[in-house]
């Protein structure tokens, strides 16, 4: 019973890589549901699927693929009844998405379109229908546990119907804040690092090889050792100001000097294709000097002066002068980035950036770091202080310490209940048919009892 929400998640948020060449099947009906059938060619196709992306082969999941597709076939017809749709601009959003996905895994539009033996076109066209009942299943399933809430009360009793000896270990965890100040490069200092863009463009201009002048001196590591070579490309891939310039050129053009959040590039289109670009590049980034590493130290200086005095709170300090967006709308509290459904800020500390694991290592709750330098994962050098709200030790679940993640269990186990309720209602008062030689299937016992 608690399987099938989920499974209804798994099928709902899978890709769907229908990449599998079409071999011959011996076709029949799988099973029914209502008025709609599941085909063995159907459950076939999905299972090539799932050995072409590297599992082990395994007859078992076909039963789970079965399984899936049953479930997604109720939704579908329930929410005809309940009047349930999406609009083509979603299911045109979902189908794209998914191609890009397709292209990427692929090694770009033309090995994709090899593989297939048909256009990009002709198989947006194909998996439409099959996206379109996808979605409106997500709806659906949506509609069945939309409005759900839980109380304080529930969550107690929920926690006191787990075991003792299945009661969680929780590792030891924190609460910590940030103040994060970036250097502000003044214009001159910006304007020296677009002048020096211009300059290689001027050189491309002047008939200099694109390419190794790329391989010297961009500083892109993704790009520069391939002469600045991005590859195909489409409009999502890139920074909105990327994207814009690529697209708008003709093969062979140069574009003018333009900024990002990365720094300042010039581009050339190599070849169009489709909805794709093939583009090379190159950047200069604007590493900030040490002038303006000094005026970043004075700034943090002073606002961490303001909130140590509290004359300041640290949360309107992080929301009115922090650089990092993660953490600024957030009072500054840092979240768990591997709990991002439940928006939980305690975060185990092994899972901290290390830089915020040293600096708190030896502070007490409630307390600030002093400022210090740092290197973010882009490269950007700043300062940040942090703070550190709560602590706890490695310990065993209770409600006093763990009433969040207890809620989001107790939250969850709720859903799957009214899930698991809707499913079994509609299984009774829906005609099911499913072949013999699926009958067996562990996982199917539900759906053959209801037959």
């Amino acid at each position: 019973m608690r399987k099938i929400s989920g499974i209804v998640i798994v099928l709902l948020a899978s890709v769907n890589f229908l990449f599998a060449q079409q071999g011959t099947v011996i076709n029949k009906v799988a099973a029914v549901v209502g008025d709609n059938i599941i085909l063995l060619s159907d459950i076939e196709r999905e299972y090539s699927n799932y050995v072409l992306q590297g599992q082990p082969e395994d007859p078992r999941v076909k039963c789970q693929i079965l399984q899936q597709m049953l479930t997604q076939k109720l939704l579908t017809q329930q929410a005809v009844i309940d009047s349930v749709t999406v609009t083509d601009d979603e299911v045109t959003n979902e189908v794209d998405r998914r191609m890009r996905v397709f292209i990427q895994r692929a090694g770009g539009q033309e090995k994709l379109e090899q593989f297939l033996n048909r256009s990009v076109i002709q198989y947006k066209e194909e998996i439409r229908p099959d996206v379109r009942e996808q979605l409106v299943a997500n709806r659906m399933h949506g509609k069945i546990t939309e409005n759900i809430g839980i109380t304080p009360l529930e969550v107690k009793r929920y926690f006191e119907t787990i075991p003792k000896d299945s009661l969680p270990d929780y590792n030891a965890e924190v609460e910590v804040g940030e103040v994060v100040i970036y250097p502000k490069l003044t214009r001159e200092e910006k304007e020296s690092f677009k002048n020096k863009a211009e300059a290689l463009r001027a050189r491309v201009k002047a008939g200099e090889d694109f390419a190794t002048l790329a391989r010297l001196y961009s500083q892109d590591p993704g790009s520069a050792a391939e002469g600045g070579d991005l590859g195909f490309f489409d409009r999502t891939s890139m920074v909105k100001e990327f994207s814009a310039n690529a697209f708008r050129l003709k093969p062979g053009e140069l574009s003018s000097v333009f900024e990002t959040e990365y720094g300042f590039h010039f581009l050339q289109v190599i070849e169009r294709r489709g909805e794709q670009v093939h583009a090379r590049h190159m950047l200069i980034k604007m590493e900030a000097p040490l002038a303006s590493l000094d005026r970043a130290k004075l700034q943090i200086d002073s606002i961490y002066q303001a909130v140590e005095s509290k004359r300041v709170p640290f949360s309107t300090a992080a929301s009115l002068y922090s650089d990092n967006n993660d953490t600024k709308y957030n009072g500054g509290m840092l979240m768990n980035a591997e709990n991002v459904q439940s928006r939980t800020t305690y975060i185990p500390t092994d899972k901290l950036d290390p830089s915020i694991f040293f600096a708190i290592d030896t502070m007490k709750v409630g307390s600030y770091s002093k400022p210090f330098q740092f290197t973010a994962r882009d490269g950007k050098r700043g300062y940040r202080f942090v703070y550190l709200k709560s602590k706890t030790d490695p310990h065993k679940a209770n409600l006093e310490q763990d009433f969040p993640k207890i809620k989001d269990m107790a939250y969850e186990d709720k859903v799957e209940r009214r899930v698991s309720e809707w499913f079994e209602k509609r299984r009774e008062s829906t005609y099911i048919k499913i072949d013999p030689e699926f009958q067996e299937c562990a996982d199917l016992k539900m759906w053959v009892q209801a037959k």
